[in-house]
């Protein structure tokens, strides 16, 4: 019996040996596969890099001759053009004020495009000579998280807990506009460096004139008035009846003193107080709420710096003639030459 049982034991053994060698052959084709994967994309990228630094070498002398002609041409219209001067005003718009803003900005610089001088003149009260040497109107959003943030908790505060749960902050971010800042940069560029402080009042003026938010000021401020005043009525009545407990205690104090046991407070008295100091906290807290608000919310726009009187030149590599007229000259070489290579390797592919 134990003898016919051997050979079988072992052509099982023999089985699972060529299972766990074909199973390793497998595992030893997949990461050599893997291997040779990784090994192309690596052989991909020095074969580009080399392909470059091949092209670059062949054509070091047209690509300098064209940035050496940019660079003349960009010296020349350098030495000729006129110094400009930039200056800065920075606002805070109230009441859903920054669109209109925007859009006045956007008058202003298309006045300037179209160089509409006698539009200038009228807009801003200026003269000629300093209307023409405008060159420029920008206006964007100073973008930071946290008025993301503090947008989304007033948010919440403000609808109800069903909605809150079905609008996440990332879809409140998305649908974040550069309106919904807090602050804004408005930038002027000109050509004389002493208009600047003609143009902030016009700017501002412009939008605090407007009636809609002139009307939602003078509601809001009114609102916030009221507010305060009951405020400071509750804080009155709070501060009272602190001074009634207060005398309760003390004559309860007295009473035990005397050896009398009646008990007019006690605990509950105490109760009382620390629940009458925490209101009082409360509300003192929230007429320091209301008194910012209340600064903030005064105007419709808040003047957070205006344009300083003498604008600032404007310098900078990236602003030279001469190094951007040159980069341009090297770089357009660059693209004919690909575009003659691209040419001639698709004419020798038609054949």
């Amino acid at each position: 019996m134990s003898t016919t049982n051997r050979p079988t034991n072992n052509n099982n053994s023999n089985e699972e040996e060529v299972d766990l060698g074909s199973l390793f052959v497998i595992i030893g084709k997949g990461f050599t596969k893997f291997f040779n994967f990784i090994g192309s994309i690596f052989k991909g990228i020095f074969h580009v890099i080399i392909s470059i630094l091949i092209f670059l070498k062949e054509n070091t002398i047209k690509i300098g001759i064209a940035a050496i002609v940019g660079l003349i041409v960009g010296v020349f219209v350098e030495v000729r053009k006129t110094d400009t001067f930039e200056s800065e005003l920075l606002l805070e718009p109230n009441f859903k004020s920054a669109r209109q803003l925007y859009e006045n900005i956007n008058y202003y610089n298309n006045l300037v495009k179209q160089k509409d001088t006698a539009g200038l003149v009228k807009t801003f009260k200026l003269d000629k000579q300093y209307a023409a040497s405008l060159k420029e109107f920008e206006i964007e959003p100073i973008k930071t998280e946290n008025d993301i943030i503090n947008s989304y908790n007033d948010f919440i505060l403000s609808v109800d807990t069903t909605t809150v749960k079905s609008y996440t902050f990332l879809e409140f971010k998305a649908a974040f506009t550069s309106y919904d800042y807090k602050i804004h940069k408005v930038t002027v560029t000109a050509k004389k460096n002493n208009i600047f402080d003609k143009l902030d009042d016009v700017i501002i003026s412009s939008v605090v004139s407007n009636k809609y938010f002139n009307k939602l000021k003078g509601l809001t401020n009114r609102d916030l008035n009221r507010t305060d005043s009951l405020y400071r009525q509750n804080l009155t009545h709070i501060d009272s009846l602190r001074k009634v407990y207060m005398q309760v205690m003390v004559e309860e104090a007295k009473k035990q003193t005397t050896g009398t046991n009646i008990d007019l407070g006690g605990e509950k008295g105490t109760t009382k107080e620390l629940e009458l100091f925490e209101a009082n906290r409360k509300i003192n807290n929230d007429l320091r709420n209301i008194a910012s608000q209340k600064a903030t919310k005064y105007d419709v726009i808040n003047v957070i710096s205006n344009f300083q009187p003498i604008g600032t030149k404007i310098k900078g590599v990236t602003k030279n003639y001469a190094f951007l007229l040159g980069a341009l000259g090297a770089s357009f070489m660059i693209v004919f030459l690909l575009l003659l290579k691209l040419n001639k390797y698709l004419g020798n592919y038609k054949k």
